[in-house]
């Protein structure tokens, strides 16, 4: 099955904690280049605004940092996002951080309302807090959360500001009036590095999430076919694929929140490009490549590349 790619390209890192994701598209852009490689003049560029400018301002939301911000970022991801699926086009979206996601499910949703989405989160962390419940304030680690409408009030341990407040439900529920995602719709892949108050939200939810060592022990096909089998009456899928789900010690370390024992770069190559030949997956996203801190040049973005590559030869057939 041919599809027509467009490339969503999002440099918003207003989401994380560390300077440089903003960067991450671009490395990836010049990885294909300094290959000679012209994939990105092959397919329509899509550069969203830039609001890292508010980085450079005080802080007004405590436990959502940068939120008056990120709240630009998630409606133009959701409208570039919305606008590509309604002519037809697959998005591939490369973005800084994982904050971006959030925009991208909303988006999704506000295409196709009445249908059923599953989401593959392939990640080292959940990514299932909210402002209520984060040690650091950082969004890259609440995009689930804003995705399944739960605060997980239960363990909440900060009090937002009524400001704070607004802001995260009215994004909660914008271009949808729902919650856009459904626990038993949610696939971890990865997954290693929660925090408690994750960790019960999950348990709640009976979230399932494929270790490192089950993909290691199962392969790459078997886990695949795992998480078609339990998103079967979904009728649209979307990949959400976060470097850092991968080993740094064998690709780099050029990501905002390495952790250790991750997947292979060829099982997530197998993961990806079998999702991504599945006719229900309408969009994926690269995220969180930062060569501020790659310790070996750019060889995460060259990482990123590789597999963007792969993907784009499944979709096309």
């Amino acid at each position: 099955m041919h599809r027509k790619i467009e490339i969503i390209v999002n440099t918003s890192e207003l989401a994380a904690g560390t300077r440089g994701s903003s960067l991450g598209p671009g490395a990836i852009m010049t990885a294909a280049r300094k290959a000679n490689n012209p994939y990105f003049g092959l397919y329509p560029l899509h550069p969203l605004p830039d609001y890292n400018g508010f980085l450079d301002q005080k802080n007004e939301t405590e436990f959502a940092k940068n939120l008056l911000g990120f709240k630009l970022v998630f409606e133009s991801v959701a409208e570039k996002t919305k606008d590509l699926l309604n002519k037809g086009s697959f998005p591939i979206i490369l973005a800084g951080d994982h904050g971006s996601a959030a925009g991208t499910i909303a988006g999704i949703k506000a295409a196709y309302p009445e249908k059923r989405l599953g989401v593959v989160w392939i990640d080292a962390h959940g990514d299932l807090h909210s402002p209520y419940t984060t040690p650091s304030g950082n969004i890259h680690g609440m995009p689930l959360s804003l995705s399944l409408g739960n605060d997980n009030l239960a363990y909440q341990r900060n009090t937002p500001s009524g400001q704070t407040t607004g802001i995260w439900n009215d994004l909660k529920y914008k271009y949808t009036n729902a919650v856009k995602l459904n626990p038993s719709d949610l696939v971890f892949i990865g997954v290693r590095d929660t925090e408690f108050e994750e960790n019960q939200l999950i348990a709640e939810n009976n979230i399932t999430n494929h270790t490192v060592e089950f993909v290691r022990k199962e392969g790459a096909e078997a886990i695949v076919q795992h998480v078609l089998k339990q998103l079967e009456a979904c009728e649209l899928i979307y990949v959400s694929f976060d470097v850092d789900s991968m080993d740094p010690e064998i690709t780099s370390f050029g990501t905002g929140t390495p952790v250790g024992n991750g997947i292979f770069p060829e099982e997530a190559e197998e993961i990806l490009t079998l999702l991504a030949k599945n006719p229900k997956t309408v969009c994926i996203e690269f995220v969180e490549v930062n060569p501020c801190l790659d310790n070996r040049v750019n060889a995460m973005a060259e990482t990123a590349f590789s597999l963007l590559e792969s993907v784009t030869a499944a979709l096309k057939g």
